[in-house]
C-alpha cells in the first residue's frame, strides 16, 4: 500500500471507530440496551482499533537508538 492509501484507509477506520463509539452509547442511554450487540460492537471497535494501529505503525518507520 501507498503512503496515500493508508492514510485514506486510516481516516476511514477512525471514522468508523467514533461512529461505533456513538453507536454504543445510544445504545446505553436508551435503557434497554441488549448487551450482546453491544459487545459485538465493543469487539468491532476493538479490531478497528488494532488495524488503526497496524496502518501507524506501518506510516512511522522504526527507529534504532
Amino acid at each position: 500500500m501507498e503512503e496515500s492509501e493508508i492514510q485514506r484507509r486510516l481516516e476511514a477506520l477512525r471514522t468508523e471507530h467514533r461512529d461505533l463509539d456513538a453507536a454504543i452509547e445510544a445504545l446505553r442511554l436508551t435503557g434497554v440496551a441488549d448487551q450482546l450487540q453491544i459487545a459485538r460492537l465493543k469487539k468491532r471497535k476493538l479490531r478497528l482499533r488494532d488495524e488503526i494501529s497496524q496502518l501507524e505503525d506501518h506510516l512511522i518507520p522504526d527507529i534504532i537508538a
